[in-house]
Parts: C-alpha cells; sequence; structure tokens
C-alpha cells in the first residue's frame, strides 16, 4: 500500500525537491556534513535523511524512486514492530490488528507515501517506542533499552524532535511509583539508566563529532552553519517560529478529526475504555496513553505546527486500540451478525482504496511544472548561464544548464540579477512576472511557464530597463549538476 506506484512518482512539492537535491548535491560535491543547496549552505536540517536517500541512489541509480526508499523502509520496519510488540503484551490477534490499524490510518498513508524527512523519522521513533516497550514493560531487557537510545539519537540527527520516546519515561516513573501493574521496577539501577544517555550521545556523534572538527578548522561559514542548525533551527524554531504559526487546539480541530482516521471515529467508545483500564492501574495502557498526551502537548505548546508533526504519536496510539478491537467489534455486532461481514468488506475497500490511490496520484498531478519550465529554458537559452530570481528549489532540481544566484533568502535578487545581466550579456534570468516590471521591459521578456506560486518569464541583457542600480552582492552562488535529472 505504501509502496503503490513507486517509480511513477516524482517530486512534486518542495520538501521533495529540497532534499533529493541536497542528497544529489552531496553525491557530486562530497560534502556529506555540511549539506549544500545549490551551492549555498543548507541549515535547515541535519543531513541524516540526506544520507539515506543518497545511499539509495548509489543502490539504485534511481533518484525519483531512492527518494521515496527510506520511508517505504520505515513503513515496513514499523508495521513489524508494532505487530510484535501488540503480540507480546497483549497476543497474536492483537497484533495483527495493530499492524493492520497503523497501514489503515490515514496519516500512516499520507505521511510514508512522501519523500519528507517524517516518513524516515518514523523509522527511529518506533525503534524507540519498540525498545523501551520491551524494557519497561517487558523487561528488564537492557539491550533493547540502548538499542532505543541509539534510534533516539539517530533520530535527533535526522530532525531534532528524535528524542521524543523519551517522553515514555515520565509515564513510567509514575506507574513505578504508585505500583501500577504492568510496568517492570529497576532499582538501583542509575548507571545503566545514564549509560543509556552515552549510547544516544554516541549516535549523535557520528555527524555532529565530524562537522566539529570542520568547524574547528573550517572557514566563518561553517561557523555560521553550526551556530544556525544547533540553535535557530530546533530551539529558537520551537520557542518562536517564523512560518506555520497555528493556535494551540490546531493538531485537536484541524489534523486529527481528519489524519486519525478510523481511529477518530471511535473515541466515544474508546475514551471510556481507557478510562477503566486506568482505574484498574494498567501500567501499559498508562505508558502508552501518557506518551501520546505528550507528544501532542508538546506540539501544541510550539507556535509553529504542520499537520505532520504529530506523526510520531500514531504508533503508539495503535497500540492503545488494537486491544479493544475485538471488544468493540463483539459490542456493535454481537446481535448484528451481517455487520461483521459489513466490517470486513468495508475495511478491505478502505485499505484498497489506498493502494489503488498510490497508482492513480501520479498520473493525475503530471509531470512537476519545474520539470517543465526547466526544458523550456534549456531550449531556448542553450547551455548559457541561468540567474534565478526569488526561486524555488524546484528550478535548480530541474536545471539543465549552469545556474546562478545570490542566496535562496536573497531580498535584493532582481535587482543583483539586472546588475550581473550587465557584466554577462550572454547569460539569462528567469523572473516571476510579479516583479518583472521593476527592472525589466515586460515586451522583451519570454513566458516558459507557471507553477502553483508564479508565472515566469525569460529575460536577456537586452531587456534591462535601467532602472534598478543596486550594489554589488555579498555572494553569487554558481551551481550546475553534472548529470542533470533526466
Amino acid at each position: 500500500m505504501v509502496g503503490a506506484g513507486l517509480g511513477w512518482r516524482q517530486p512534486m512539492n518542495v520538501d521533495e525537491e529540497r532534499f533529493l537535491g541536497v542528497a544529489l548535491e552531496m553525491l557530486q560535491n562530497g560534502s556529506w556534513f555540511i549539506p549544500h543547496r545549490a551551492g549555498e549552505i543548507y541549515a535547515d536540517k541535519p543531513p541524516l535523511f540526506m544520507w539515506a536517500v543518497a545511499l539509495f541512489v548509489q543502490l539504485t541509480h534511481w533518484p525519483t524512486v531512492a527518494l521515496y526508499l527510506p520511508a517505504l523502509l520505515a513503513g515496513a520496519v514499523t508495521t513489524a514492530c508494532l505487530y510484535d510488540l501488540g503480540r507480546r503484551l497483549w497476543g497474536r490477534r492483537v497484533g495483527v490488528i495493530a499492524a493492520l490499524l497503523f497501514l489503515a490510518t490515514y496519516q500512516s498513508y499520507s505521511i510514508l507515501r512522501t519523500g519528507q524527512i517524517d516518513g524516515f523519522l518514523a523509522l527511529w521513533t518506533v525503534l524507540g517506542i519498540y525498545g523501551l516497550c520491551r524494557h519497561l514493560l517487558l523487561g528488564p531487557a537492557w539491550h533493547w533499552y540502548y538499542l532505543a537510545c541509539a534510534a533516539m539519537g539517530f533520530g535527533i540527527i535526522s530532525k531534532g524532535v528524535g528524542f521524543l520516546p523519551a517522553l515514555m519515561l515520565i509515564p513510567y516513573a509514575y506507574a513505578v511509583r504508585k505500583g501500577w501493574k504492568g510496568v517492570v521496577p529497576m532499582p538501583g539501577k542509575a548507571a545503566a539508566w545514564w549509560l543509556g544517555l552515552l549510547v544516544a550521545l554516541a549516535a549523535i556523534a557520528v555527524w555532529l563529532g565530524p562537522l566539529l572538527v570542520i568547524v574547528w578548522h573550517g572557514s566563518a561559514d561553517s561557523l555560521a552553519y553550526i551556530q544556525e542548525i544547533l540553535f535557530k533551527q530546533t530551539a529558537g524554531r520551537y520557542a518562536s517560529a517564523w512560518e506555520h504559526r497555528e493556535p494551540f487546539w490546531y493538531f485537536f480541530a484541524q489534523v486529527i478529526p481528519k489524519y486519525w482516521l478510523p481511529i477518530f471515529l471511535w473515541l466515544p467508545w474508546l475514551v471510556p475504555a481507557w478510562r477503566k483500564q486506568l482505574l484498574k492501574h494498567d501500567g501499559r495502557v498508562l505508558v502508552l496513553l501518557g506518551w501520546v498526551v505528550l507528544v501532542l502537548l508538546f506540539f501544541s505548546l510550539s507556535s509553529g505546527k504542520r499537520k505532520l508533526y504529530i506523526f510520531p504519536a500514531v504508533p503508539a496510539l495503535v497500540l492503545l486500540v488494537a486491544p479493544l478491537i475485538p471488544w468493540l467489534l463483539r459490542r456493535w455486532f454481537s446481535r448484528r451478525p451481517r455487520g461483521r461481514t459489513v466490517f470486513a468488506v468495508l475495511t478491505v475497500l478502505w485499505l484498497g482504496a489506498w493502494c489503488a490511490r498510490g497508482f492513480i496520484e501520479p498520473h493525475k498531478e503530471g509531470i512537476n511544472p519545474h520539470e517543465t519550465i526547466m526544458g523550456e529554458v534549456a531550449r531556448l537559452t542553450g547551455n548559457a548561464d541561468l540567474v534565478l530570481v526569488s526561486w524555488r528549489e524546484g528550478h535548480w532540481l530541474f536545471a539543465r544548464q549552469p545556474i546562478v544566484h545570490f542566496g535562496f533568502h536573497g531580498n535584493q535578487s532582481l535587482e543583483q540579477s539586472a546588475l550581473w545581466l550587465r557584466s554577462h550579456p550572454q547569460a539569462h534570468a528567469l523572473v516571476p512576472a510579479r516583479n518583472l516590471a521593476r527592472c525589466y521591459d515586460p515586451q522583451k521578456a519570454r513566458r516558459v511557464g507557471e507553477t502553483s506560486r508564479a508565472e515566469w518569464f525569460l529575460v536577456g541583457a537586452d531587456a534591462d530597463n535601467q532602472q534598478c542600480q543596486p550594489s554589488a552582492p555579498d555572494k553569487v552562488y554558481t551551481f550546475a549538476w553534472r548529470h542533470p535529472l533526466p
């Protein structure tokens, strides 16, 4: 279901274009510890996901397939872990239900089919959950605890929130203190617990150790990178987000009702059942439910929110719901035998619809408009340098010729493009329509295509209206793919 249509899909949003481009640029320039985007340092995310994509590119020689393989791997591992945990905690039947319910949850489908970090992060999250559950609920099993700590370390260098499984220790500590059943007390093991932190730090050091050496011997740019990635893009972004700002209740009102289907529809029966289990001091339910609540609270407290942020909570939620499914079926259908048949048919149709959608979507989406635009630009200009203005990642990923830019977030890129064309009259510039007339004569511009954000025009030095007289740019970045995407 997750892999349906693999090979037909191509990068269609800015995240997928960005991460595939960064991975391909790593392979081209060999800068593995400091990622780049069109020659400029890319400091928004740690590099582990891009490493994984680059590895699959090397193995498959098919970039548009390699982009989706990390999430496909994560989906397979998550499904297997949920089956095994359900089997060990409640029985084989519950394990099967947990695996199927995870695949049937809409957010699983929507995240794991994309070429984004959150799908790959699910791999480390579920390994953290699995290892901690084997230790806290089925242990003691210190080797599983250390595996969970290592997974959290690798999760952190995939995305800063990779530490989230550690929050499971909070409800576990409460359950042990209050003597709840279903949890394993481990008194007098402080050194063994703290060793887990060292294991997590060792995993983080796989990237951070070489990075610090590079920064120590490197340039001011590498120092700026480490300051950006370790502070602004983690704690700073959480405390005061500058994009995707949403109210506290965003996940509860706009995400969960849709993306946690079908589980959301069952909450009127699930919530009272969980309450009864908690009144019976079931530590398994407390640890898992407590962790889901803490994850929701953690992301709700940040001003920046996206629907995919709460996906890490889904595996634990599935483990909470799966043991109650047989009870729900008996409650709903004990006097309506045909109801079970209807439920089974609806389940097959639900899963089948997602599988079919995987083949339909690529045909419905068509060709990435950036690929079309860059192909047309290459046809019109040959191999001439192309200056990018207010560009998106798709322009860089699908570029067929050398490109020039003044920083992805450059505020004066339009004015500086005019200055560049004056000294490089053989070059051209790709400019969005909304800014065109400020520096160029629209009558001398050629329309080359449209994306969801803008209409794009190609201009040469002859289109310069001489109205823009900027100072020389602080930095000029040049980049060219050795092997452009076909």
